[in-house]
């Protein structure tokens, strides 16, 4: 154990976990995200650091069934069963019900039912992707012409183990250097800070700064990426909160209202949103998403027939770029390589900032973690929770110096980046004085200004009416 180790298991003695490249061997074959299997390890690990892979095979019998479980056989002999899932919510409202289908276990969305008092008692219910743990019991509709059978939801417990004091979480950045919180940090994302490929603080900085999004509400951002740098992994495995994207349809009814079903989007359901492998999404209707889009990155509301919603979620779009063998790009126009719907030059200058995924390394066998992090559930509410602190734009405003002609764009992009770094880096900052100039500068600032300044590059050459010109901004009280 390291210091860091150490230090972790100190201050977050209930929080924190050990992992190494075989500690998740147990889940092998089994498809449930980091923040279960976390969830599960501390639940049988002891004080020693033992695991009881026996408790933990056990409950995943009984608790995580499988297609071959036969649950659905064992319904309708009356059988009520008790399990933990993942669950796809929809509303009918044609036929006037909630339905929720288990695709891990075979359930479809036309065989499940969700009582309306059980809607009415869990706020968790809503549409889209939710785990829990339920109580399903099959039983016969009688009233309808031809008698059909259903399986009912008849309780709900949302899975949600912690309640974190994020109060206790950012007083206990106090505790760790710069560096210390860096590299506990990526240990927090399932990777080895101590890893060769980590050797620069800007490697760091680029791979942490895929968080963003999880912490600061309605920011927008691309990341263009060789394949196997592990952009997939973060954004599909550490939160419940966010929703991937990956191949398939994507349309306006599915991402902001759905008028016909009357039904809200994902964007007004999660936290964020990653489109995955984007050329390999459809885009239907793409000059009335196109406009949806535009209204809502700016406004962060939208409009749709008579109805009208305001979202705090954020967009990152993710896709891959070819290089050339000095691993720069291989084009001059990074956008080429997003899909024609995001190739409008209107629309992306409403995403905030660009990650060069290319600067990061593929990932390798000594990435992965190798001793204490953050338990995922823990730090994916974490994560959430801080989305809602104003006070680091608050200090972000204090902090930053620009003219009164400058891009309003342009500013805003740079203030959401820097206050999501300050979330992630420096929790512990309520108020300018908690923070030196220098500090804000290189962690916060010129990470956030460099995001935007490819983004206004990238303007500049696809579009003449756009220049590759930043505004001048100054942190106060430094001066390089």
């Amino acid at each position: 154990m390291n210091e860091l180790d150490k230090k972790i298991v100190d201050i977050f003695s209930e929080e924190s976990i050990y992992k190494n490249s075989h500690t998740y061997s147990c889940f092998s074959g089994i498809n449930v995200p980091s923040f279960i299997k976390d969830w599960l390890l501390k639940k049988y690990t002891d004080y020693d650091g033992n695991i009881d892979y026996d408790g933990i095979y056990s409950f995943l019998n009984e608790h995580l069934p499988t297609k071959d479980s036969n649950i659905k056989g064992r319904l309708l002999l009356n059988e009520r069963i008790k399990i933990l899932a993942r669950l796809i919510i929809e509303v009918d409202v044609k036929n006037g019900l909630y339905k929720f289908g288990i695709p891990d276990i075979g359930i479809k969305i036309s065989e499940g039912r969700i009582s309306e008092n059980l809607i009415r008692q869990n706020s968790e219910l809503h549409e889209g992707e939710v785990w829990g743990v339920v109580t399903l019991q099959f039983y016969m509709d009688d009233e309808s012409i031809l008698s059909r059978g259903y399986i009912e939801m008849i309780d709900f417990k949302p899975f949600k183990p912690y309640s974190p004091d994020i109060e206790y979480y950012q007083r206990a950045r106090n505790n760790f250097s710069i560096d210390e919180w860096i590299d506990f940090m990526i240990t927090c994302m399932e990777y080895n800070p101590n890893s060769k490929a980590f050797q620069s603080l800007d490697t760091k900085l680029m791979f942490l700064s895929r968080l963003l999004v999880f912490v600061e509400p309605n920011l927008n951002l691309i990341e263009l990426a060789p394949k196997g740098t592990g952009k997939s992994y973060v954004f599909n495995n550490l939160s419940k909160h966010g929703w991937m994207i990956s191949g398939g349809k994507v349309t306006r009814a599915k991402l902001f209202y759905d008028i016909g079903r009357q039904l809200p989007g994902l964007i007004c359901n999660y936290d964020f949103i990653s489109m995955d492998e984007i050329k390999t999404i459809i885009f239907e209707n793409q000059s009335e998403l196109q406009g949806a889009l535009k209204g809502y990155l700016e406004q962060k509301n939208f409009s749709i027939g008579n109805v009208k919603k305001t979202s705090s979620c954020g967009l990152i779009l993710l896709g891959n770029i070819q290089l050339t063998s000095d691993k720069l790009p291989r084009n001059i126009v990074y956008f080429k390589e997003l899909p024609d719907v995001f190739r409008d030059s209107a629309l992306l200058e409403r995403f905030h900032g660009l990650i060069e995924g290319w600067k990061l390394p593929r990932i390798t066998e000594d990435m992965k973690i190798n001793g204490y992090s953050l338990n995922v559930e823990y730090y994916s509410e974490i994560l959430s929770l801080m989305r809602n602190r104003s006070c680091y734009m608050t200090v972000v405003d204090e902090l930053l110096e620009y003219s009164g002609s400058s891009d309003l764009r342009d500013i805003t992009a740079i203030k959401r980046m820097c206050s999501g770094y300050l979330k992630i880096l420096f929790p512990n900052v309520i108020k300018k004085d908690d923070i030196s100039p220098r500090d804000f500068y290189m962690y916060c600032f010129y990470p956030s200004y460099t995001k935007r300044s490819i983004i206004r590059h990238q303007l500049s050459i696809m579009d003449p009416e756009y220049k590759d010109i930043m505004p001048q901004i100054k942190v106060k009280g430094f001066s390089e």
